[in-house]
Formats: structure tokens, sequence, C-alpha cells
């Protein structure tokens, strides 16, 4: 099968009414990946080489969206809905291409399993015409049934339609199918649309197929990976096994989670093994961690690079562009943004790195911060190796602390330092004995005769 070519056919024209969004359905995202993206992913992972999109509700936004997950991916627009075999048909243009496989997919199921896909391909490349994916959900009702007889499909029947027999199968449409491409074309041009909608039902082909003479069998996928997503409660419920999979699969590859449920993945993030996460962490989209990281609670972090044996948190956000380098330490109430913190810097507590670097074995202290924004432009701050930043410090960019530089505490520094230089920035203390009395006995003075007026 693998000298096969195949093309994935994704409906995704639907309006999605019930998720009531202006966002089209399966632009809502996964794992931070719209569902779609899953589905494209999924096709390529079990063989894809083409990927035919047929889009409607929300066309344009949907090109735009297709450009960044599956830039070579053809769209074809479905001008009026008539049915999930006119839908297929829209995308004729790509399908006529002379592929081997045809993958018939949705763009609402993006937890359906590349597995699944390749085993419906199998059965075509043993000869079978057409290969319907099915499954069995925990309760039947509301799906069509898969009539099967001696090893063969013989019709998808609605559950309107089934006879009392019929409806107690337990074998059901998953919606999804592969099918010879060479006879894909005149088999869906078959299709009528004698019904009560009046529409071209996919479906169909079953027994169009049958009636030629054409092997048409069913494999069947698991139950999570034919879910479709209609509205938002089913989204969430997706998410949560997308996440339920991914912790697994971390676990099972060496990475500590202590409390997996509360921990989020994003669609690719990559974490290396004996790290350990503690509870509560978010990872959004861009997220490396190299082996041997440690992850304390509560921290958010997207778009950064971890080194490996980096400690994080708790309750730090390390924010696009952060770059960690081995053994590094960014700490509790920390952000980083833009920035590389290099080998064995520690960046500690309660402070604010912005397109920065900040020089291996490096000291940052409480407080202090990058001022790197104008309002109008960002500037960059450059501080050494084996620099010490004392805490409450404010370093204004561009400026830059040299190799070994100490910058006193409390310090507004606006030029750059030297290597080994001490710099000092801020104002000269002045101590007045007795006035902090004096200060006290005026404010509580005036504070009871306000408490005086108000009384009367």
């Amino acid at each position: 099968m693998s000298q096969r070519t195949c093309l994935s056919v994704i409906l995704a024209a639907g309006e999605g009414t019930r998720m009531k969004s202006a966002t089209p359905k399966v632009l809502h995202a996964i794992a931070g990946l719209p569902m779609v993206a899953h589905v494209v992913k999924a096709a390529e992972a079990a063989g894809a080489t083409g990927v035919a999109l047929v889009i409607g509700h929300g066309a344009d936004e949907m090109r735009k969206a297709v450009q960044k997950f599956a830039p070579k991916a053809e769209t074809f627009v479905q001008e009026k809905r008539l049915g999930t075999g006119h839908a297929v048909l829209a995308a004729r243009e790509a399908i006529s291409k002379g592929y081997d496989d045809i993958l018939v997919m949705f763009g609402d199921t993006p937890l359906i399993d590349a597995q699944a896909l390749s085993a419906a391909r199998q059965k075509l490349a043993e000869g079978a015409a057409v290969a319907v994916i099915g499954f069995r959900p925990p309760s039947p009702i509301g799906y069509g049934r898969l009539i099967e007889k001696d090893g063969h499909l013989i019709a998808i029947r609605e559950e309107k339609d089934c006879s009392e027999e019929e409806k107690k199968i337990g074998f059901c449409n998953a919606g999804m199918m592969a099918v010879a491409a060479k006879h894909a074309l005149r088999l869906l041009d078959k299709v009528g649309n004698k019904n009560a909608k009046g529409e071209f039902y996919l479906t169909d082909i079953v027994e169009i197929a049958g009636a030629e003479g054409l092997d048409v069998v069913a494999t069947e996928a698991s139950f999570e990976s034919a879910l479709g997503i209609n509205n938002r409660a089913e989204l969430a419920e997706a998410e949560a096994i997308w996440q339920g999979r991914r912790r697994r699969e971390a676990m099972l590859s060496g990475v500590t989670l202590i409390a997996p449920e509360t921990v989020y993945f994003s669609h690719d993030t990559e974490i290396g093994t004996d790290t350990i996460v503690e509870p509560n962490v978010w990872f959004g989209p861009g997220v490396k961690i190299a082996s041997g990281a440690k992850i304390h609670a509560f921290s958010h972090i997207e778009g950064a690079t971890i080194g490996s044996n980096c400690e994080v948190g708790p309750f730090a956000r390390l924010r696009p562009g952060a770059d960690l380098r081995n053994k590094a330490k960014v700490g509790n109430f920390c952000e980083v943004k833009q920035a590389t913190i290099e080998e064995g810097a520690k960046v500690n507590h309660l402070t604010y790195i912005g397109d920065a670097r900040v020089g291996a074995a490096a000291n940052i202290g409480a407080g202090a911060i990058t001022c790197n924004y104008d309002g109008y432009s960002k500037f960059f701050t450059d501080i050494g190796e084996g620099a010490f930043v004392g805490s409450n410090s404010s370093l204004v960019a561009p400026v830059s602390i040299g190799k070994g530089g100490y910058i006193a505490s409390g310090s507004v520094i606006t030029e750059s330092v030297p290597d080994d230089a001490l710099a000092f920035g801020r104002a000269r203390q002045k101590t007045i004995p007795g006035k902090g009395k004096e200060l006290r006995e005026r404010f509580a003075s005036a504070a009871a005769a306000k408490k005086k007026a108000a009384a009367e």
C-alpha cells in the first residue's frame, strides 16, 4: 500500500450553527489547532499525498487559515448545500487527477485515528472498491446502521428506515470512507436525490457499488476516533479526550506528570524524558523542553524553548521567544519574553525580562525589570556573563551590562555599564531626625478632625 497514492477529500462546508459562533465550526481549536487541521494531519499520517478541502461558510476565512496548516491543500467551494455526495463532487477536479485511493473525511472529526484511515485504505489495496469506516457507540440510537452479509457491506440504513431487527445492530456509520479512485467519479455521478430532502447522499454509493458487483466492506474505528463536533460542549469533550491521550503518551515516554489531569498540552508540545511537570501547568503552541527540566506548578508557557535541567516556576510565564539554556532558572512570578537566559543564569522572582539576553551564570534580583518599550518601539538589553542585577532595579533599554557588572539595588540604569563595574542609579538618601514622628502626629490630627466633622 505504501506505493499507492491517496487524495483526502475533507468536507468542511457546514455552517455549524449549533456552535453559535461567527467562526466557521471546523476552525474551532483542539489543543491550539483548528479541528480541521487535526483531520488533515491524520490523513497525511495515513499516507494522503493530496488534500482537497470542500468549504462553504466563511470561505475566505477558511482559505486564510488553511494556508497556515495545509499550504499545499486545494480548496473547493460547495456553492449550495445539497448533501454529502454533492459536496464530494465539488472536488471533482482533484478526484480526477489519477490517485489510487480517495479518503472521504469530515472536518469536524478531530480525533480520527490515522490507523483507522490506513485500515480502510488497506482494504482498497486488497481489492475492495469501497471501505466504509464504522464504529460502535455506547448507544446506536440516531446513527445509521451498517448492514453486512457474509463479510460484505450491503447497505447503510438510516435509523428511521431500519427494521426492528436492524435497529438492534450496534455497528454504525462514522461517515468516513475510502473509495478506489478508478470507481469514485462513476459511483458518485450515479447518486440520485430522490429522497425527502432532495439531497445527494454519499452513503448511496454502497448499494450502487454493490449493484455493480464491486466489493464493499466495512472497517472499524473506536468511538472516540469517530466523534463528531457539533457544539461547544462536544468541543470540550473532544479536548478532554485529546489531552488524555497526550498525557498518557508523555508519561509512557518518560515524563513525570504529578497530577496529569491538570496539565494541558498543545498540539505541538515537545517534552524530553525525565522532565517533571507539577500540577496546573499550561503549554501553549511552540513549546520545546529538553530532558531533565522541572516545571513547577501554575506556570504558563508558550512559544518557548527550555534546555536540559532548567527550572521554571512556580507561577512563571514564558512568552514567545523565551529561550532558556541548560540549567537556567526562571522562578516564581517571573515573565520572560523574546529573551535568552543563558546557561546557569537565574531570574528568581518577581521579575520581567523582555527583548534581552541574560548571560551565563548572571543573577537577576527580585523586582528587577528590563524597560524595553517606549510606547512605539522595542529595544534590547544585554546583560553579560556573571553580572549581578540588584533587586528592584530598572534597566532602560537600549542598554548593556558588561561581564561581571554589578548593579546596586534600586537603581535605574540608563547608560551601559562596563565589565566588572559597579553602577548606582538612585537618588541620594536623606534622613531628617524626628520628622517621622511629626508627620504621624500631623496625619493623625487631620484624620481625627475629618472624623469629627463627619459626625457633626
